[in-house]
Order: C-alpha cells, then structure tokens, then sequence
C-alpha cells in the first residue's frame, strides 16, 4: 500500500470540528450539516468534500457546475484524508468523488465503510507508473531500461521523498528490476520533474520519469507507461464516488447520474489539463476550466445524466 502525500488545505490533526467550519463556494461559513433537516433532494443543498489532489479538483468542478446548472446549492468543502472520511461517516459531508479502492484508501473503508454508500467506480485505471516520451521506440518496458542507462545519463526522474510513488520506485521497482546499480532516482517535486519533462521533449531528448494516472501530462504529451511484468509498481486501482449513509435516497436522481458516471483516460487527461495544469488559463477557476470542457464534450453530459441533459447549456 503507498500513501498520497499531497499538499491540502487542512492539516490532519483537528479536523473533524474544521470540517464543519472550512468551505468554499456555495455557502462558505455555514453549518455544513448535509441536506437541511434530512429533506432530501427537495432542498437542492449538497455539501461535496474536496481533497487537493488534481483528479478530485477536476471532477468535483466539473459536478459543482453541472448541479448548478441543475439548480442545487452546492458547498465545496476542502479538507484532508482523515477527516473527510470522518465526517463523511458522521453525516457532516454529502459527497466525495475520490476513493481510491482497493489499496490506497483501504484502511479508512475498513474503518468507515460500513458508514458510507458506495456510489460506483467512475475512473478504473489509477497506477503509478514509469513513463518516456512516446518517441522513445526501443523503451517499452521497464526491464527495457537496462539497454539505455547511458542515453538516459543514469537518471530516473522522480518527485518528493515523501510520496508514495518515490518508495514503491525505489524500493520496489529499480531493485525489482535489477537497476538501481545503474539508475539514480533523482528526488526533486512534481514540479521539478514536469519541468525536466517538458524541456527534454521539446528538445525531443531522452528521458525517464515516474508518474501516475490520472495526469494532466497525459494530455499534455504524448507519453508511454512502461510495461512492469512484474507488476512492482502495483495493480491498477478504481476511483469511486461515495456518499454518507443515505444519500441515495436523499439525492435519487443524482445517485442515478453518478452511477452513469464513467471517464475515458483520454476524458480525465483533458479535464485536468483545462482545471488544474499549470500552463491552463483556468488554473485559477477551475470551474470556469470545466465548464469549457463540458461545453465541449455534450456526449460526456449525455451518456452521464441522459434525458436530465436536455436543455443543459454550459
């Protein structure tokens, strides 16, 4: 099991009082208790949790605008990890887009899962991976890697120390592999390592770098994950939307929709890329990112809420 180590907007330690007082968007200061005396879809009021990571950035945009556009009041809460599945648990939250199951979240589904409502997998290939440019042709796998440690000068070019990622690369795959003799895992930041990626492939130099999906790279460049025979950098993982106890029945027609509720790799990687990429003009309004992407994408609105789309202008 690895564990996301990113930056959010609340610390660990306190949260669940925080959690109630910390929003942004549609309500922020209110008691942020759910729907208003238990009345169910009725009051058009949903409270969605929001961890910093950019998959969750992008989808929760893009669901606070298409329920606007419904005609619910929608409150974005930030928080962290813990305390999101606590007050989820506790019915302080309605909604959260961004479980990862079976393996990085699975110790809070143990502890809170019994409490919660598994809404449905939306995202089924979240992983860790070891990518090159796609122009690199003769780097197809990991062990492949081998063959070119003198094109690659030694380095793998990785992100924080923290990040679960840089373990499972160091400690799992290069010596998995056979290759930390020969490969350095250079420890830098995602920025960092985004950088040395976009200055290599405009030079259309050889390069390695860990990564993960879901990513704005993806659409940004034209990349190859390497293959991993071995299966060290983990087994893909599913992204679920997961809703307090009762939440289906309070929100019936937005439980329907969210059991619609599927993306391509292409689809997210372009998401991303308008909501959260730093080079994207709606950096700083992602939902303004989103609503240009789902202006562009009618077919994703469609197969999502079906006959609900009609009339739906974005």
């Amino acid at each position: 099991m690895y564990s996301r180590k990113r930056m959010t907007a609340l610390s660990a330690a306190g949260m669940s009082a925080a959690l109630l007082l910390t929003a942004c968007g549609g309500g922020g200061g209110e008691d942020l208790t759910g729907p208003a005396d238990g009345g169910g879809e009725d009051t058009q009021e949903i409270n969605i949790a929001l961890i910093a990571w950019e998959e969750a950035i992008a989808t929760t945009n893009m669901w606070q605008v298409i329920l606007e556009e419904k005609g619910y009041d929608v409150t974005v809460t930030e928080v962290d990890v813990a305390p999101m599945y606590q007050g989820a648990a506790n019915g302080d939250v309605d909604l959260f887009l961004d479980t990862w199951l079976p393996v990085t979240h699975a110790d809070y589904w143990e502890d809170y899962g019994d409490q919660l409502e598994d809404l449905g997998s939306w995202y089924d290939n979240a992983k860790l991976t070891i990518t090159v440019p796609s122009y690199m042709e003769d780097v197809n796998s990991i062990p492949d890697l081998a063959d070119n440690v003198e094109e690659l000068d030694g380095r793998v070019v990785g992100i924080d120390p923290g990040a679960g990622l840089t373990r499972v690369t160091k400690e799992e795959a290069l010596p998995g592999y056979g290759l930390d003799g020969d490969f350095e895992l250079v420890e830098s930041s995602t920025a960092a390592m985004l950088a040395e990626l976009d200055s290599a492939i405009a030079e259309e130099e050889p390069i390695v770098v860990t990564l993960w999906r879901p990513h704005p790279a993806y659409a940004k460049h034209d990349l190859k994950d390497l293959e991993d025979p071995e299966g060290l950098m983990g087994d893909a993982e599913s992204i679920h939307a997961v809703g307090r106890a009762g939440f289906a029945e309070d929100y019936p027609d937005l439980a329907g929709w969210l059991q619609n509720f599927e993306m391509t790799d292409d689809e997210l990687a372009t998401l991303e890329a308008l909501t959260v990429a730093e080079e994207s003009e709606y950096k700083d309004d992602p939902a303004e990112g989103a609503r240009v992407w789902l202006s562009e994408n009618p077919e994703f609105v469609e197969r999502t809420l079906g006959g609900d789309a009609e009339g739906l202008e974005f």
